[in-house]
């Protein structure tokens, strides 16, 4: 049985808290991943079909990084095309739904540790939409992207999540966007085309981190500098480890933990997702 039949197979068997919205983390891996047909990629599309309908989406995306915690205002979100050296075809790619104000002024509400001031110039970047589009294709689902406050350490973000959190209860689904393992300049290329092919120090961080998750042990996560070399590599900038944080923040002990598309690609990436609900 293949990974995407099998993980399809125990997300059925997944029992989601009625009422109340799921979170998740996706490793994003490639912007091609919004176009090719791949286990990820169609596993995504398997997900969107599953999950409830959100009434709006929250993404937090490793490709916005600011000074302070921003979320986009616009009345349409536009898509961000911040990548290059790809196939036009990708170019082409318009994923933009509307934004949401009442959700931009209820986060604004719900986040008192911090100022969360609005962007009208950001849309969603491919972090976002590579996900989205495939979850959710027709664009059809008001969404806004709140921006990693980059000068800020582990517990920052973990505690917005926290601060978040009800906003499960009002029909949002909350997505993180980034990968755990993620040190492009160890990528081995020639190997891309492996299946499941990982270092012996990017298995190792990926499952120490992973263990942390399926025990609800979390503070360690938020200072994941000290959980050794091997997460070092894995993590050289936090920029796609962040987005895990605020999902962890939103979590509740009832929540039951479903992990899909646990894979390497090209030696130092992973793929691990995480599923809460």
């Amino acid at each position: 049985m293949s990974l995407l039949h099998h993980t399809i197979a125990s997300l059925k068997e997944l029992p989601l808290q009625e009422k109340r919205m799921p979170v998740l983390f996706v490793g994003h891996g490639s912007p091609m991943n919004a176009i090719d047909d791949n286990e990820f990629s169609l596993y995504w599309e398997k997900l969107g079909a599953y999950l409830p309908k959100p009434k709006a989406i929250l993404v937090i995306s490793a490709h916005w990084l600011t000074k302070g915690t921003q979320v986009t205002s616009g009345l349409i979100q536009s898509t961000i095309h911040d990548f290059r050296g790809f196939p036009q075809a990708l170019f082409d790619v318009d994923y933009s739904p509307e934004g949401d104000p009442k959700l931009v002024h209820d986060i604004q509400s719900m986040i008192t540790s911090t100022a969360v001031e609005e962007s009208e110039q950001w849309g969603l970047d491919h972090g976002s939409w590579s996900v989205l589009r495939r979850m959710f294709p027709l664009a059809d689902i008001p969404t806004v992207q709140l921006s990693i406050d980059y000068y800020k350490q582990g517990d920052y973000h973990y505690h917005l999540g926290r601060e978040l959190q009800t906003l499960r209860d009002r029909g949002v689904l909350i997505v993180g966007s980034g990968n755990i393992v993620h040190n492009l300049r160890m990528v081995d290329w020639g190997q891309m085309g492996v299946d499941n092919y990982g270092f012996d120090w990017a298995i190792e961080s990926n499952e120490l981190i992973k263990q942390y998750v399926m025990s609800r042990d979390f503070n360690p996560l938020k200072n994941y500098l000290h959980l050794g070399t091997a997460v070092q590599y894995a993590v050289p900038t936090p920029d796609h480890y962040y987005p895990l944080l605020y999902i962890l923040g939103a979590t509740s002990a009832k929540d039951q933990l479903h992990i899909f598309n646990d894979k390497y690609v090209g030696g130092s990436l992973s793929m691990s997702s995480y599923l809460f609900g």
